[in-house]
This record gives structure tokens, C-alpha cells and sequence, in this order.
């Protein structure tokens, strides 16, 4: 299973990274770590996830963060990387949804 992560999903996880590092010191960084480990999870379990605004969409097991992503045949592409304490309105706009 080949995993791809869009240049959009890279910005949402630098945007996490940089909020958590301003939380507190090296927290950006256990960030990255834990969401990789969870889009690295996709190698073995792309697809099980429920479908949501177009998307399936993995929880990250350590931070309220979703991953938004598309499986098409053995390619995933990781489409958004999400907090999910925003409004599910900012979150359909910006996975590009309508209604």
C-alpha cells in the first residue's frame, strides 16, 4: 500500500506542529510523531474508516485531530489532517464539501 500525503495535508500538520510547540516545548514534535504513526496505521487498515463529508476519516489516537483520506486501489491519499474542535462547517468548506 503506497501512502501519499497532499500538500494541503502537510500544511494542517505543520499548522498542529506549531500550535502545539507553542504550548509547550518539544509537544510539536510528539504532534508529528503520533500522527504519522497514525497515517502509517493506513498501511494495514485503509478503508475500515466510516465515511465523513466525502472522506474516510481516521481519529488520531492521541490528539483531537482527524485524517481525511481517499483509497484508490493500492494508493492513499491523505487528503486534510483536521482538528476536530473546529466548527464541522469550517471543516466541510475545507475539505472542498457542500451542504
Amino acid at each position: 500500500m503506497k501512502l501519499r500525503i497532499l500538500p494541503s495535508a502537510i500544511e494542517d500538520l505543520s499548522d498542529g506542529s506549531t500550535f502545539y510547540e507553542t504550548q509547550v516545548e518539544g509537544l510539536g514534535s510528539y504532534f508529528m510523531e503520533s500522527v504519522f504513526s497514525d497515517i502509517d496505521s493506513l498501511k494495514l487498515y485503509a478503508g475500515i474508516h466510516p465515511k465523513v463529508f466525502g472522506y474516510h476519516r481516521l481519529l488520531s489516537k492521541r490528539f483531537p485531530y482527524a485524517i481525511y483520506y481517499s483509497k484508490k486501489s493500492d494508493t492513499v491519499s491523505i487528503n486534510a489532517i483536521l482538528d476536530c474542535r473546529r466548527d464541522p462547517g469550517w471543516i466541510r468548506e475545507k475539505l472542498g464539501q457542500s451542504g
